[in-house]
């Protein structure tokens, strides 16, 4: 039997999915994860733990724990376990992303400056000192411009300010999220910089993509149909395939794989964010925001699906072990997903009208992951959705409507949170 590393977060939406897809496929599964060392076994799964701000005893905590029964590859799910995995891949000399091309995607500085040094379109950017005076940086800047951090997903702590006085405020709501216990956990010099970039108008895509050793398998091209302008840019829907013409698809498609070049990537899963320009001859631009060395993330896998109905998660295990996937093609079926976005700070009670959302026509699922009394803080200073509504449909416009059809049938009730005296 196969056996195969997932490194992943005890709190990885897609670990069952993955655990689904090695039983149908008659792979062991072996998961390397961030849980309590001191405990025996807690989560009753024969995880092996591990600590992604100390990747060298990581890697010697897999090697301790394989010894006499070699692994056959190694996916990770998630920015930081990407690292953690592309080291252990390497260090057990098996295919995977290099660790230094692994590091560099997980940094959005080091990101942008690699893509610049390779002359692939890129956005001016600076980097500025988390504890340093914006003010002065603030008045030599062209506006508009966008506030990131260099490690953080999901649109987590991404705004746009226009002007010197939303350029400070944004800088200190970063500042926020980066004071957040959850991040300071991660013990992460990388978050002590923040990144400053232009702001570059157009569509965004997604691209969910394989590289084999260098060479990439675009699987798909994933469109965003809401406009993402800013201030925030928090995500609502995923939609597949793209409408956009086969000469804008190609264009990304090119884009990405110079981009991992650039960066460093060479062997395994890539999730790529880009934003492209067309001019009034259409010709086209494809800036790369990011290109990350894991497949897409939570349950937005679920939304992509190959032909005899085969789930990403068992394509990126048959790549994992060394299969040819070259023969996967997307479903012909029109499919799409939406992170419901949480719409207000406050304790979250429960949500009315689930049955109306799934009744909808082509709605294939509702799911609710936000946990009943807990607080929920929406993007960009939180990192969480409230859950997903999934859709497939002939054609893409018909999943746009479904999704928005059901997410209007929701009703979350979200209570004030009371003041602490």
């Amino acid at each position: 039997m196969k056996r195969v590393l997932l490194v992943a977060t005890t709190t990885g939406y897609q670990i069952r999915a993955f655990g689904e897809a090695a039983a149908s496929l008659g792979i062991r599964l072996v998961f390397a994860s961030d849980r309590c060392d001191q405990l025996d076994d807690p989560w009753w799964d024969q995880a092996i733990p591990v600590r992604f701000h100390d990747e060298a005893r990581s890697v010697e905590a897999v090697r301790a724990a394989c010894a006499g029964t070699p692994l056959d590859g190694v996916i990770a799910v998630g920015d930081r376990p990407a690292v953690l995995a592309a080291r252990i891949a390497f260090a057990f000399g098996l295919p995977g992303h290099p660790p230094g091309g692994a590091v560099v995607s997980r940094n959005k500085l080091a990101t942008r400056t690699a893509l610049r040094s390779a002359g692939l379109p890129t956005p001016a950017f600076l980097a500025a000192p988390l504890d340093g005076n914006p003010i002065a940086l603030a008045r030599r800047l062209r506006y508009p411009v966008v506030v990131k951090p260099l490690a953080l997903s999901g649109s987590r702590g991404v705004v746009r300010a226009d002007t010197e006085a939303e350029l400070l405020v944004a800088f200190e709501r970063l500042r926020r999220v980066l004071a957040a216990p959850d991040v300071r956990f991660e013990r992460d010099e990388v978050h002590r910089q923040v990144l400053i970039e232009s702001f570059i108008p157009g569509v965004e895509y997604a691209v969910e993509a394989l590289l084999t050793h260098g060479s990439l398998q675009t699987l798909a091209i994933i469109d965003k149909p809401d406009p993402l302008d800013g201030p925030l840019f928090e995500e609502t829907i995923y939609r597949m395939p793209s409408a956009a013409p086969p000469s804008t698809q190609a264009g990304i498609a090119a884009a990405v794989s110079r981009a991992c070049a650039a960066i460093g990537l060479r062997h395994g899963p890539v999730h790529a964010e880009c934003r492209v320009q067309t001019d009034d001859e259409g010709s086209v631009c494809v800036y790369i925001l990011e290109v990350a060395a894991r497949p897409i993330g939570g349950l937005c896998s679920r939304a992509l699906r190959f032909a005899t109905d085969v789930p990403l998660e068992a394509v990126l295990l048959r790549h994992a072990i060394g299969e040819d996937v070259s023969c996967y093609t997307r479903e012909a079926t029109a499919s799409g997903v939406m992170m419901i976005p949480i719409p207000r700070r406050g304790i979250y009670r429960g949500v009315k009208g689930i049955d109306a959302a799934k009744a909808v026509s082509g709605v294939a699922d509702v799911r609710i992951t936000a946990k009943p009394d807990t607080v929920l803080v929406p993007l960009p200073d939180a990192r969480s959705y409230l859950g997903f509504i999934f859709a497939r449909g002939t054609e893409p416009a018909d999943v746009d409507r479904a999704l928005r059809e059901a997410h209007a049938r929701l009703e979350f009730q979200v209570e004030r949170e009371l003041a602490v005296l």
